[in-house]
């Protein structure tokens, strides 16, 4: 890993993370910050409470996109620049914290299912397919947008660990399903108590 192509990586992956589409849909579309309302989560599922499909929609590939575009810019750029698997693991990560923390939206970012999801996509192919295939289907049987992320975190590291086995790739796939069940403890906390907002259900 060459040090000073791949600190600039890891930090150009941080600050394509830390576009909040959540936000700056909303707000090009003349709707209501998503952090006001809702769950106050910038994310796709918060946005369709809104009513407007196209938003959510917009939301989930502007956010699911930004991780893609990260991890391909250093697939692309790793024979030139010497990138290794470690940098690749790294921006993976960074741009993941940077939906999480996001420098521009003073660090009140979204909860990182899409942008997870994009991460995985370009990592491999075939470990974001099974991933969101786990998220569709538990969301199909029990319309529960967030149980769906929770299942889907635990499963993410299990599926590339099985197909590519323990590398540091696997280890920031880790680290990202610790994060993104972290971020949704609240919502833990209304699964147990059957507080829970269905998929497609406004919330007031």
């Amino acid at each position: 890993m060459t040090l000073l192509p791949s600190l600039i990586a890891i930090v150009l992956s941080y600050l394509i993370g830390s576009v909040s589409f959540a936000v700056v849909v909303s707000r090009v579309m003349g709707l209501a910050d998503p952090r006001s309302y809702g769950s106050g989560n910038p994310g796709a599922t918060n946005v369709l409470r809104t009513g407007n499909r196209t938003a959510a929609i917009l939301t989930l590939l502007g956010d699911a996109l930004k991780g893609v575009l990260a991890v391909l810019a250093v697939k692309l750029l790793s024979d030139r620049w010497a990138f290794g698997e470690d940098t690749l693991a790294l921006a993976a990560l960074a741009v993941f914290a940077g939906h999480l923390f996001p420098l521009f939206h003073r660090f009140q970012g979204g909860k990182g299912v899409a942008t997870a999801a994009g991460v995985l996509l370009a990592v491999h192919p075939a470990v974001g397919g099974a991933t969101l295939l786990t998220w569709l289907i538990v969301a199909f049987f029990f319309r529960y947008s967030s149980l769906a992320a929770l299942v889907s975190a635990v499963f993410a590291p299990l599926w590339y660990g099985l197909l590519f086995g323990i590398d540091s790739i696997a280890a920031a796939i880790l680290v990202m399903s610790a994060l993104l069940v972290w971020r949704h403890r609240a919502n833990i906390a209304s699964l147990i108590a059957g507080r829970e907002s269905r998929i497609g259900r406004r919330k007031t």
